[in-house]
């Protein structure tokens, strides 16, 4: 039997506003009654928790939106594994980037806590620099839509104990 949006809002958790939202984005289909109002089948409690599982998982909504089918029973399994394996590539791939970052930034660190005392924070500023202009260091290694991965890693660890 059909719902409409506050049951649904209900059943899920979720804001109406979410709700509407993904149904304006294409994530959900929604059946309008005579009256206007928002119908949504069963099935619609399901399609919520997939895209809240996927989001935890680190996918975007456009990610989410290429693999989920306008209807669950037409879902191809091994198109859902090959994006499931691709993602898990492009985490180990962002990890190996990240660790090289980190690596990069201890060792800037240790340059500039080797500061020798009688030497003032701009000269060691320019010694620190000097070496790494001179090949001594790589730079960091993230990559420009790592940047924006870790913004969105960061904004969603931010909510999740704002709650």
């Amino acid at each position: 039997m059909n719902m409409r949006i506050g049951e649904l809002a209900e059943r899920t958790g979720l804001a109406t506003s979410r709700i509407r939202f993904y149904e304006d984005i294409g994530l959900l289909k929604v059946e309008r009654q005579a009256n206007g109002y928002r119908t949504y089948p069963p099935q619609t409690v399901l399609i919520l928790d997939l895209i809240a599982t996927a989001q935890h998982a680190g996918f975007t909504l456009d990610e989410i939106r290429a693999v989920l089918p306008p209807d669950l029973t037409l879902w191809v399994h091994d198109s859902l594994l090959e994006t499931l394996r691709n993602k898990v590539r492009d985490i180990e791939a962002l990890e190996r980037r990240l660790a090289q970052s980190k690596s990069h930034i201890n060792a800037l660190l240790a340059e500039i806590e080797a500061k020798p005392a009688e030497v003032d924070c701009v000269t060691n500023a320019e010694r620190v620099l000097s070496r790494i202009r001179a090949g001594e260091f790589k730079g960091p290694a993230l990559a420009a839509g790592d940047v924006n991965a870790l913004r969105k890693a960061r904004r969603h660890m931010s909510l999740k104990f704002e709650k």
